[in-house]
């Protein structure tokens, strides 16, 4: 019994360090003497200084700082407080994860840190003030498709849209999607799912906020393509919005090349074209969404071909100018 009181006792040492110790925030012997005799274990400068090497052997950093009574704290985590900032912004200003699910999610992260230091990861937080998503289901769907693709399984589901009325309807009177997931990609702030769709013979995305009960079927998914790529899919359909895939030559300013190669790669082919200008190659699935984007560059982007490329825009331009 005392055996067992005792790996209780440094199970109890090492919640309270990790909790509430960091290297701005050490205990001396001291007070984890009356921690410790707070939670009904036996503890001295013995127990505490030998639990204390237990915990260093397992291969905890736990740091102690000479003096007349030594202090300790728990020194390097398995996060380090840059990461943990980092992941709790990424968390705060995602916009497919409902406020309250961010808020809980910011709580587990900060919970990573000590007490005195989970203070300052969440001081300066703005989520109740970014666009978030008030789809409360989004955690169960993300584990259903990633499930659904561990397992090499097609998924069914509904998707929804907004009317004119900015009311929320089932796309298709409710049609039943069916999809092969191949991968779940984060993208622009938006969280998609990319899968084979046997109806339009074609690999096509879906927004996951936007996915509806989805449920994992019986069927095996379609085999990826021999030439899909994820990454290379992700890159030519911008955002997520399908085009013909098509060889595009732009001219641009040459002030404009970090935003290109922001956009494309730095693998694209580009060459000079004047002292201001240079011409960029690649492959687009040309859309609406790619021409919107060469059209924010007010003529600082301009499309040389191909003629059909070059016409679609220009068509695109007439409309808008039509109101």
């Amino acid at each position: 019994m005392q055996h067992v009181k005792n790996k209780g006792r440094v199970l109890s040492l090492l919640t309270y360090l990790y909790k509430y110790t960091d290297e701005e925030s050490a205990v001396t012997t001291n007070e984890l003497i009356k921690e410790l005799s707070a939670r009904g274990y036996t503890a001295n400068r013995k127990t505490v200084k030998d639990d204390i090497d237990v915990l260093v052997a397992a291969g905890f950093d736990i740091i102690t700082v000479k003096s007349s009574g030594n202090s300790y704290f728990l020194g390097e985590r398995i996060f380090e407080l840059p990461e943990l900032k980092l992941l709790i912004d990424a968390v705060s200003s995602s916009k497919f994860i409902s406020r309250n699910k961010s808020m809980e999610l910011i709580e587990k992260i900060s919970g990573l840190a000590s007490e005195n230091q989970s203070k300052y990861l969440v001081e300066r937080l703005y989520t109740t003030e970014r666009i978030k998503s008030d789809n409360g289901q989004i955690y169960y769907i993300v584990d259903c498709l990633a499930e659904a693709i561990r397992l090499g399984k097609r998924v069914q589901f509904q998707y929804w849209d907004y009317t004119a009325d900015k009311e929320k309807v089932l796309k298709h009177d409710g049609e039943l999607y069916e999809n092969s997931p191949y991968a779940l990609v984060w993208n622009d702030d938006r969280y998609y799912l990319i899968g084979y769709s046997d109806k339009y013979g074609k690999v096509i995305s879906f927004r996951v906020d936007r996915i509806v009960e989805p449920v994992i079927t019986e069927r095996d998914s379609q085999s990826e393509p021999v030439d899909f790529k994820v990454a290379e899919y992700v890159k030519k359909t911008f955002d997520m919005f399908d085009g013909v895939e098509k060889e595009v030559s732009l001219i641009c300013d040459n002030e404009l090349m970090r935003v290109v190669i922001d956009r494309f790669g730095e693998e694209i082919e580009t060459e000079r074209y004047s002292d201001t200008q240079f011409r960029a190659k690649l492959i687009v699935n040309a859309s609406k969404t790619f021409y919107g984007w060469v059209f924010q560059f007010a003529g600082q982007i301009k499309i040389e071909g191909p003629k059909v490329v070059k016409q679609e825009f220009m068509d695109m331009i007439q409309n808008f100018l039509k109101g």
